[in-house]
């Protein structure tokens, strides 16, 4: 795969040189709830993840890329999941690690990367995403790119003793 660039950061494959950063991100109990871990992943399972991450995205219908800024910093993840090639469509997932590092276009620029990418080579009709009903930023970031709400699975996520409802959102390329 090559490398999608954009004008502030460029998404690529996972290497092995970002097993640390995937440790920490993996590892990072205020991150569980989007990725719905519940356990830490030890730096061999994720060693052996890395291992793996070069496979095809036909044969393990999902994609994780490495959101980097153009000075070479890892900054974040983004994935296409639950890939279906028969229905043309798939899930997309966004994390960027820092929280001084949200809310300032990072986001916004991987997804529309991404989007070109899903579309245009993947040939993929749409793209959904799950979204907390608590997360503002992220609701946000999704109608800004063009996704539109199309329900709210309630009491979706149990998380801290409370039940939150889930956003589900679509992009429809016409």
């Amino acid at each position: 795969m090559r490398v999608l660039k954009g004008k502030h950061i460029y998404l690529r494959a996972l290497e092995p040189d970002d097993l640390s950063f995937l440790y920490l991100l993996e590892n990072d109990p205020a991150i569980w709830e989007i990725s719905g871990t519940v356990t830490p992943y030890s730096k061999h399972v994720l060693r052996d993840y890395l291992d793996n991450a070069h496979r095809d995205i036909y044969d393990v219908k999902q994609l994780r890329l490495a959101i980097c800024s153009n000075q070479k910093a890892l900054l974040g993840l983004i994935d296409l999941f639950d890939f279906d090639p028969k229905h043309h469509r798939a899930g997309l997932g966004i994390v960027v690690l820092e929280t001084e590092q949200r809310n300032n276009g990072i986001g916004s620029e991987a997804i529309s990367l991404l989007m070109d990418y899903a579309f245009s080579t993947l040939d993929l009709r749409q793209l959904f995403a799950n979204v907390g009903s608590d997360n503002p930023a992220s609701l946000h970031l999704f109608k800004k790119m063009g996704f539109v709400e199309v329900g709210v699975k309630k009491d979706w996520l149990f998380s801290n003793g409370t039940y939150k409802d889930e956003v589900l959102f679509q992009k429809i390329n016409d």
